[in-house]
């Protein structure tokens, strides 16, 4: 805010003293027509002119002054142009970057994609093997398991090979097995 109003201040000053300069130029060409007018003679070239009229050191300060103001002013444009093409470089890595970082996501989630679907199913072909068995054989596998994994496995079997296998367990597998497969979604939202 403090380098705005110091810059307007510049600005208008120099502005002041620009039209200074051309209103003392104008005067000096009216003037110096006005009198080869007068004399039938021809006006004045600007050589003429800076003698009869030679600047005085204010005026030459404030022409410096002028020039120093505008070398500035293009040095801080020519800064303020780097900076804006390196935004415009920083702008386009960015975007390269994010669509690497999509691209990335993409493959990550088609390979997780595939593993579940892997995973899957390795699971429906077990499943199909438990239901394959005689029940008192796959009954005997699943006393042996977890219960909560071999609830996974029951979950996913058709209800009457799963019936025949729970028969076969002994009653506290058969409850356990029952308890985890109703829980199961016992949290889900119901909305």
């Amino acid at each position: 805010m403090m380098k705005t109003k110091r810059f307007d201040s510049l600005r208008r000053g120099g502005f002041t003293i620009l039209v200074s300069v051309l209103v003392l130029s104008a005067l000096t060409r009216i003037v110096s027509a006005s009198l080869a007018i007068s004399d039938g003679a021809e006006p004045p070239d600007r050589a003429d002119v800076a003698l009869l009229c030679p600047p005085s050191d204010e005026i030459s300060q404030l022409l410096q002054d002028l020039a120093q103001r505008d070398a500035g002013l293009t040095e801080r444009e020519e800064a303020v142009a780097m900076r804006e093409q390196d935004f415009t470089v920083a702008r386009q890595e960015i975007e390269a970057s994010l669509i690497r970082l999509a691209e990335a996501e993409a493959r990550l989630e088609a390979r997780m994609h595939r593993s579940k679907t892997a995973a899957d199913e390795d699971v429906s072909r077990l499943v199909e093997v438990y239901e394959g068995m005689k029940p008192k054989d796959a009954a005997a596998l699943f006393e042996t398991m977890e219960p909560a994994f071999a609830a996974g496995f029951v979950a996913r079997m058709n209800a009457d090979t799963a019936a025949n296998i729970l028969t076969n367990l002994t009653p506290e597998t058969a409850y356990a097995l029952s308890v985890l497969m109703a829980g199961r979604n016992a949290n889900a939202a119901t909305e």
